[in-house]
């Protein structure tokens, strides 16, 4: 399915109202109200995250390999240093940071976030990152930036998986400026209070918890700002699969399987899937009017 064009989706007020929601003061302020993200809804419990070996041996990464049990033995070779990771496009003030740079200029913030995995499987993981507002706001985006295109590291000398035509690489994603904004919406740089593991996406991935987990970037090296909606990857190998906003939601079945269901890792029975994957309490006003079975 290709991306619908910001009229028909993005709420007036959103994108007339773009400025005042860059301001770097609104997003950091919003971000400063979840410090840890680890309060559940309602009548859930408490989130437990996966033990950290779960969450880097089971694991989609198709840069390496198709297979999940193997992707952290072949992520361990690649280099992460040196890294850069540029913010361009409609912006007022371009700048390629440094990785090590962009860690200490910004103050890690931790955040206890479901995983929801299209496939139907599931996990908590404690993440550390920057709310990915702090970073747009220092590039000063322009009225014409209304969405926000991530591309992720082509290197198949290292990523093996990449000399096979699984997908058009480099990985590409992309986001709603709104939903790029939200507080919500992490650029992850570690995991356990430890850095990132390869497998995960080191040296910085992106995290978008009401979102399926392919929406959540890994290894990104470039952040444009652009005014039409960018082609993502699996929208582009399997439309009518993988939609562009990719919403957890339990309605909205896959072509081959449910979602109404999921499987936590450890678990050994299935838990019913929650809407936005349990934040819709803070994301659902993005997508007011709009129909999620459409624009899935």
């Amino acid at each position: 399915m290709s991306a619908p064009r910001p009229s028909e989706t993005t709420p007036e007020r959103v994108w007339r109202a773009r400025r005042e929601l860059l301001g770097a003061g609104l997003g950091l302020a919003a971000a400063a109200a979840l410090p840890a993200r680890a309060a559940a809804p309602a009548g859930e419990a408490p989130l437990v995250p996966n033990p950290p070996e779960q969450v880097s041996r089971h694991n989609n990464y198709y840069e390496f390999t198709t297979a999940k049990d193997v992707v952290w033995q072949l992520a361990d070779e690649l280099r992460l240093r040196p890294w850069t990771v540029s913010v361009e496009g409609a912006v007022e003030r371009p700048r390629t940071w440094d990785i090590d740079e962009l860690t200490r200029r910004f103050v890690p913030e931790d955040r206890l976030y479901r995983l929801r995995c299209v496939e139907g499987w599931a996990m908590v993981v404690p993440w550390q990152g920057l709310p990915l507002a702090a970073l747009l706001a220092q590039a000063q985006p322009t009225s014409k930036a209304k969405y926000v295109e991530f591309v992720a590291l082509h290197r198949p000398s290292e990523m093996i998986g990449q000399r096979q035509p699984v997908l058009d690489w480099p990985y590409r994603e992309a986001l709603r400026i709104d939903e790029a904004m939200h507080p919500l919406t992490l650029l992850v740089s570690g995991a356990y209070g430890r850095a990132l593991p390869a497998a995960n996406g080191a040296p910085l991935r992106l995290a978008v918890p009401w979102k399926y987990g392919f929406k959540s970037i890994k290894a990104i090296t470039r952040i444009r700002l652009v005014e039409h909606p960018p082609v993502t990857s699996w929208s582009k190998a399997a439309p009518s699969e993988y939609g562009f906003y990719a919403n957890v939601n339990p309605e909205v079945a896959h072509p081959r399987w449910s979602q109404r269901r999921e499987l936590r890792l450890g678990e050994l029975s299935k838990r019913p899937t929650l809407p936005f994957n349990g934040y819709a309490a803070e994301v659902a006003s993005l997508y007011s009017g709009m129909d999620l079975s459409v624009h899935f």
